[in-house]
């Protein structure tokens, strides 16, 4: 076990923990990675900004393609540390995301939770933020502690245009509560080079613009526990993963998410 026991515990009760060390021998690969990225977009390539106030991008879906976040998706504790936080038996991996924010980017990642945007349904869930720039309170994600645990997902939104994603008013998201009844529960992890953020696919989060005079890049890996089906959410999704030929129930397909880790 990797993990200790309040930290399984916390990460039932408040659906985030941060790990410490983890990484601190992939942030240079994982930096090689990202710049083989940012050479070369993939088709999911996106970015958020379309004025000249700095530079917000995002990719994602990249690992089968860029050896270095495959070595870490495989090789690293990530898989192992999810089906732990979990009680999973075994775990599969998603997807992987890459963010960069550039210095002055004044958007600001908003208020959101994973899951409404997955083809993928269930509590078994793990998201680690791992920044490969050095963070502070002020340059930083935030997360909500315990809102995994809401009555229902919050609606999820085009970042760049903040319209609804699916098409149809789904009367099973809700709108975001108001600041003041979560504000209390508002994490700011203090973490450095090495460190990262786990979090559950419905735990609530965004990040603050970058007024630093550095670039804040950030490399995500999510995966996958027992719980987790295949849901159909009568729309594309993000990632879209197209001909799936999964209905809603069925477990995810381990050729596409391959297993990771198994006890």
């Amino acid at each position: 076990m990797h993990l200790s026991k309040k930290q399984i515990e916390d990460y039932q009760n408040l659906g985030v923990i941060i790990v410490k060390d983890i990484f601190k021998d992939w942030i240079e690969p994982l930096r090689k990675g990202f710049q083989k990225v940012l050479d070369n977009p993939s088709k999911h390539g996106r970015e958020n900004v379309d004025d000249k106030n700095g530079r917000f991008f995002e990719d994602y879906c990249n690992w089968e393609r860029i050896e270095e976040f495959k070595d870490c998706i495989f090789n690293s504790l990530g898989a192992q540390i999810v089906t732990e936080a979990t009680n999973s038996k075994s775990s599969q991996i998603f997807h992987e995301h890459i963010f960069i924010k550039d210095p002055g980017t004044h958007k600001e990642t908003p208020w959101h939770q994973d899951m409404p945007y997955y083809c993928v349904d269930g509590s078994d869930t793990g998201s680690f933020w791992i920044p490969l720039d050095e963070v502070n309170k002020d340059n930083n994600l935030k997360l909500i502690l315990g809102s995994h645990k809401w009555q229902k997902l919050i609606r999820p939104t085009k970042w760049s245009n903040n319209r609804s994603w699916y098409q149809e008013d789904d009367s099973s998201f809700m709108d975001l509560p108001p600041l003041e009844k979560f504000e209390k529960n508002i994490l700011i992890p203090e973490l450095n080079l090495g460190d990262a953020v786990l979090f559950n696919f419905k735990t609530v989060h965004g990040s603050t613009g970058n007024n630093s005079f550095k670039s804040r890049r950030a490399f995500s890996m999510r995966f996958i526990g027992d719980d987790v089906r295949y849901i159909d959410r009568g729309g594309p999704t993000s990632p879209p993963f197209d001909e799936i030929n999964l209905k809603t129930g069925d477990l995810m397909r381990e050729d596409w998410f391959p297993k990771i880790f198994s006890n």
